[in-house]
C-alpha cells in the first residue's frame, strides 16, 4: 500500500492547482450538507419553542405530589435524559390579597383578589417559553435583577401601573414593593395574572431558600414513539412521588410542528443530495480526465489494484482534508446565518434562535459522506480504467465513436426514467412523487451526453455569430462534442443548481400567490376583532352575544360574522398512518359559523363542492365543510360521514364540500353551523368577530363606537381588515425573504462547485491550447475560445436546469396539494430569469482565471504539459 500512497502523494502535490480545485469541491459539498442539517434542526427547535410558548404549552410539567416545594437536584435529573431538549424550574405560588388591597376603598368591589407570582430562572425559562414584551414597554428580567418584576399589560391597565411604577405585594417579608421593569402583552385569560421576579428573590419573598415547586421541559423531537420514550424515561428516573402534565401527541399545536418539521426536513434532504451530487461529479471529472495517465501506469506494469489504490489513497487524501474544512466552514456559515435571520425573526414573529445545533448524528453522517463518496467516486471511475487495455486507454478519443457510444444503452434508459417521472405525476401519491423527482434527474443526467452535441450545434449558432471573426465560436463547438461525457458531467452541475433555483422559485411564487389570494378572501372584511392567538383557538376566551348585539345596534355596521370554537376527535383512521395499527381519531379544530353572514363578509377556497349549496347545506341537519388537510390525513371526500366525538355521544356528520381559510390552513379543522355547535357541543361564545359597513356608513363614528364598545372586552384587538391584510402579508413576505436565504445557500455552493469542475476541464486542455498557440492563435483567440466554451457547457447545463426546476417545482405544489395544501401552481418567470442569468455569469466567471493562465503560458511549456 506504500507505493499506492507514494505515488497518489506525487501526483497530488506536483498537481498541485487541480488539487485545490478537487479539495474544494469536497469541502463545498460537505459544507452545504453539514451547514443545512445544522440550519434545520436549530431552526426547527426553535420554531417548536415559539408555537408551543404561543400557545402557553409545554411538552411536559412536573409537580410534587403534595403541591410542595422540593429541591432542585430533582431539575437536574430532567435535564439528563437524553432526549430533552431544554427544561426549567421556578417557584411559583398565588397569593390571595388583602381586601381592598390596591383600591383602599370598601365602597366598591376589589380589582385584583388574587395574584400569581412566579420566580424564573430567567435564562432557563427563555430557552423553554417566548417571553416578549409589549413595544417600548421596558425590559425582561435579568438574573441579577432584585425586587424587579415584569407583569401584563391587562394587570398594568387594571392598576394604572407603567415602567418604573412599583407593585406592593405582601410576601413572607412582610410588604414588599416591586419595581416594574418590562410590561408583556395581555394576558390570554383574564383574572390569571401572574408576577413574574427572579427565582433567587420569589426564594426570597417566599422563604423558601434553594427550592423549586414546578419544572417544566420541552423535547427535541415530534416522533410519537420517541417522546413516549422520553416521558417514560423522566418517570423512571424521578418515581411516583411527581405528577406529570405532558402535551397531547394530537393537540393542534404538536400537528403545526410536525407540519413545519416535515417542510424543513424537505430542505435537508435536498441540501444532502445536491452535496452528495456536488461531491460525486466533481471527483468523477477528474479521475475521466486522467485515464491518459492510469493507461500509462498499466503499460509500466502497474496492477489494476494498484491503480485503485493510487486513486482510493488520493480520494481519502482530499476528502479527508475537503471534509475537515467544509465542517468547520458549514458551521461558521450556519452560526452566521442564524445570525442574520434572528434580528428579523424575532422583531416580525418573535421566533429567537439558539447556538447552532449539532447532533453527533450529522456529524457520523456528514463524515461518511465527505470521506465514502469521495472514495466511491474515483472508485468506480478506476475501476472502470483498470479494465480497460493500456493500449485503449492510451488512443486518443474519436469525436464519432465517442458519439455513438454515448447515444446507446444510456440514452435510451434516461428517456424511460423520463417517461417513467412524467406518469408518476398523475399518481397523486406523495411518495410515488418524491421518487419521480429523483428518476427524472437521473434521466437528465443519462441523456445529457447524447445531447451534448446537437445542443451544441444550436447554442454553437449564436456564438459563431459573436466571434464569426475570430473562428473561435466554431473551436469551442468541436471541442463539447468532441468530449461529451466530460461535457455532461459538468453540465450536470451547472442543472443541479438551475434546477434547485427554478424549483424553489416556482413553489415559492405559488404559495405566496395562492396564500395572499386565501388570505384576501379570508380577512376582507371591513373589520375585525382579533384575540390574542390565531388558529391556536383553544386558550382564548371568547365573549357572549351580548358583543355581537352591541356591534349591531351601531349605525353604519352591516352584515356581522363570528367563529366559534371547540375541539372534537374524528373517529376514523389517518390516511398516513404508519403500520397496520387500527387505533382511530384524528384531532379537529371546530369551527361553528352562520351560514348566512359568514359569506357576506368572508370566504373560503373550495377544493370540492360549491359554496352556494354548501353553505345552505349548513343550515340544516349535521353537516360540516372539511379544510384540505383534514381531508387529506382522513381521507375524506363530499358525501362522506365523518363520525364527530361530542359531549352529546358520538354524531355523525356529512361532508358537503372541501373548503379551507388562511388563518386555519395548517391545522386540522371543519366547519359547521352555530347551530350544531350548541346543540352537540354546548359552545355559544364568540371567539373572532368579523364586519362589515353599510355603503352610507360614517366610517369616523362607526370606529369610535367600535373602540368604546371594545373596551369592554379587552380580549379582542380592533383592527381595519386592510391593515390587517397588509401586516399579514408584509410578515407573510418576510417569512418568505427568511426562506430565500435557505435557497442561497442551497444554490451558490453548487455554482462554485460549477466553477470548480469547469476550471479542471480547462486546465486539463492546456496542451491543446499549446498546440493552437503553436499554429498561430493569438493569445486573445485562446481566451475567447475558453470563454465560448466555458458558455455553451453553462447555456447546456442551465437549459437542462430549468427544465428539470420546472418539472420539480411543479412537483412541490402538487405534493403540497396531495397532504392538504392546495395550490395552484404559478409559472415562475422571476425564477427562470435569474437561473439563466446566474448559469451564464458563472460559466463566464469559471473561465476567466484558467483561460488567461493558458492564454499566458509560454507554447513551450504548455507543449510539455503531461
Amino acid at each position: 500500500m506504500n507505493i499506492q500512497f507514494t505515488l497518489a502523494s506525487r501526483y497530488l502535490w506536483g498537481r498541485k492547482l487541480r488539487t485545490t480545485l478537487t479539495t474544494l469541491a469536497v469541502m463545498f459539498g460537505v459544507l452545504v450538507i453539514f451547514m443545512m442539517n445544522i440550519l434545520v434542526p436549530t431552526m426547527m427547535r426553535a420554531f417548536q419553542a415559539n408555537m408551543l410558548a404561543a400557545s402557553d404549552q409545554v411538552d411536559m410539567t412536573i409537580t410534587f405530589r403534595t403541591g410542595e416545594s422540593f429541591a432542585p437536584a430533582v431539575l437536574d435529573e430532567v435535564k439528563a435524559v437524553n432526549g430533552v431538549r431544554a427544561a426549567y424550574g421556578f417557584l411559583g405560588r398565588p397569593i390571595n390579597l388583602p381586601t381592598d388591597f390596591f383600591d383602599n376603598d370598601p365602597k366598591t368591589a376589589d380589582k385584583i383578589s388574587t395574584l400569581s407570582l412566579i420566580g424564573l430562572d430567567v435564562n432557563g425559562a427563555q430557552a423553554v417559553r417566548s417571553y416578549t414584551l409589549q413595544e417600548g414597554q421596558g425590559r425582561f428580567l435579568k438574573s441579577d435583577d432584585t425586587t424587579a418584576a415584569v407583569i401584563a399589560a391587562s394587570l398594568a391597565d387594571i392598576l394604572d401601573l407603567k415602567v418604573n411604577d412599583t407593585l406592593p405585594l405582601p410576601t413572607a417579608q412582610g410588604l414588599m414593593k416591586l419595581t416594574i421593569v418590562g410590561i408583556r402583552p395581555p394576558r390570554t385569560l383574564p383574572g390569571n395574572e401572574e408576577v413574574l421576579v427572579t427565582l433567587p428573590e420569589a426564594q426570597v419573598l417566599f422563604n423558601e431558600p434553594g427550592r423549586i415547586n414546578t419544572i417544566e421541559a420541552n423535547y427535541n423531537t415530534t416522533d410519537k414513539t420517541r417522546r413516549k420514550e422520553i416521558e417514560q424515561a423522566i418517570q423512571e428516573r424521578l418515581g411516583d412521588n411527581y405528577v406529570f402534565g405532558t402535551l397531547s401527541s394530537a393537540s393542534e399545536v404538536f400537528g403545526t410542528i410536525q407540519a413545519a418539521q416535515v417542510g424543513f426536513n424537505a430542505f435537508g434532504f435536498l441540501a444532502l443530495f445536491m452535496g452528495a451530487f456536488i461531491i460525486f461529479n466533481t471527483f468523477r471529472t477528474v479521475v475521466a480526465e486522467r485515464r491518459r495517465d492510469i493507461g500509462m501506469l498499466r503499460a509500466v506494469g502497474a496492477s489494476r489494484r494498484t491503480i485503485i489504490g493510487i486513486i482510493l489513497a488520493e480520494s481519502l487524501v482530499q476528502g479527508s482534508i475537503g471534509t475537515l474544512l467544509g465542517m468547520a466552514l458549514g458551521y461558521l456559515l450556519a452560526a452566521a446565518a442564524l445570525g442574520a435571520i434572528s434580528p428579523m425573526m424575532q422583531q416580525f414573529i418573535h421566533l429567537t434562535f439558539g447556538w447552532p445545533v449539532i447532533s453527533p448524528g450529522i456529524v457520523v453522517v456528514t463524515i461518511a459522506l465527505g470521506l465514502g463518496v469521495t472514495v466511491l467516486a474515483g472508485l468506480f471511475p478506476a475501476i472502470s480504467a483498470g479494465r480497460v487495455t493500456p493500449l485503449e486507454a492510451l488512443r486518443p478519443s474519436v469525436a464519432g465513436v465517442s458519439y455513438r457510444r454515448m447515444i446507446g444503452a444510456s440514452a435510451i434508459l434516461g428517456i424511460v426514467l423520463i417517461v417513467i417521472a412524467l406518469l408518476l405525476l398523475f399518481t397523486q401519491e406523495v411518495g410515488l412523487l418524491a421518487l419521480g423527482a429523483l428518476i427524472f434527474l437521473c434521466g437528465l443526467i443519462l441523456i445529457a451526453p447524447a445531447l451534448v452535441r446537437p445542443l451544441s450545434l444550436i447554442f454553437g449558432k449564436l456564438l459563431v455569430l459573436v466571434y464569426a471573426r475570430q473562428g473561435t465560436g466554431i473551436l469551442a463547438q468541436a471541442n463539447l462534442a468532441r468530449q461529451p461525457s466530460r461535457a455532461a458531467v459538468t453540465a450536470s452541475t451547472t442543472m443541479i443548481a438551475m434546477a434547485i433555483i427554478v424549483a424553489l422559485g416556482g413553489m415559492s411564487t405559488s404559495i405566496q400567490q395562492g396564500f395572499l389570494g386565501i388570505l384576501k378572501k379570508s380577512l376582507g372584511s371591513d373589520y375585525l376583532f382579533i384575540p390574542p392567538a390565531i388558529s391556536v383557538w383553544q386558550n382564548n376566551v371568547g365573549a357572549n352575544a351580548t358583543l355581537v348585539q352591541r356591534l349591531r345596534q351601531i349605525e353604519g355596521v352591516g352584515p356581522v360574522s363570528t367563529f366559534r370554537y371547540a375541539t372534537t376527535i374524528a373517529d376514523v383512521k389517518p390516511v398516513f398512518s404508519k403500520g397496520s395499527s387500527s387505533k382511530k381519531g384524528i384531532t379537529v379544530s371546530l369551527l361553528g359559523i352562520d351560514p348566512v353572514a359568514f359569506p357576506q363578509v368572508s370566504g373560503l377556497q373550495f377544493d370540492a363542492g360549491e359554496s352556494g349549496t354548501a353553505f345552505a347545506e349548513l343550515e340544516g341537519t349535521r353537516t360540516l365543510i372539511a379544510n384540505p388537510i383534514l381531508a387529506a390525513a382522513a381521507g375524506l371526500k363530499v358525501g362522506d360521514l365523518v363520525p364527530l366525538i361530542t359531549p352529546e355521544g358520538t354524531q355523525e356528520y356529512r361532508v358537503v364540500a372541501v373548503a379551507g381559510d388562511f388563518m386555519n390552513a395548517k391545522i386540522n379543522t371543519a366547519y359547521i353551523s352555530q347551530t350544531n355547535l350548541a346543540a352537540d357541543f354546548h359552545k355559544t361564545d364568540d371567539i373572532f368577530i368579523q364586519l362589515n359597513l353599510t355603503p352610507d356608513a360614517n366610517a369616523v363614528k362607526v370606529a369610535a363606537a367600535m373602540k368604546a364598545i371594545r373596551q369592554d372586552y379587552p380580549q379582542f384587538t380592533l383592527i381595519e381588515g386592510d391593515a390587517y391584510y397588509k401586516q399579514m402579508s408584509s410578515l407573510f413576505r418576510v417569512a418568505f425573504s427568511a426562506i430565500f436565504i435557505l435557497y442561497v445557500f442551497l444554490a451558490v455552493p453548487s455554482l462554485i462547485a460549477m466553477l470548480n469542475t469547469l476550471a479542471i476541464s480547462v486546465i486539463e486542455r492546456t496542451r491543446e491550447i499549446g498546440m493552437l498557440r503553436a499554429v498561430g492563435a493569438t493569445r486573445q483567440q485562446i481566451r475567447r475560445m475558453v470563454l465560448a466554451e466555458a458558455l455553451l457547457m453553462a447555456a447546456f447545463g442551465t437549459a437542462f436546469g430549468l427544465l428539470a426546476g420546472l418539472y420539480l417545482g411543479y412537483l412541490l405544489v402538487g405534493a403540497m396539494d396531495v397532504v392538504g395544501f392546495p395550490l395552484a401552481y404559478f409559472f415562475p418567470a422571476v425564477g427562470l430569469l435569474a437561473a439563466i442569468v446566474i448559469g451564464l455569469l458563472f460559466g463566464a466567471l469559471a473561465a476567466i482565471i484558467p483561460s488567461r493562465q493558458a492564454a499566458k503560458m509560454e507554447i513551450v511549456q504548455a507543449l510539455r504539459y503531461e
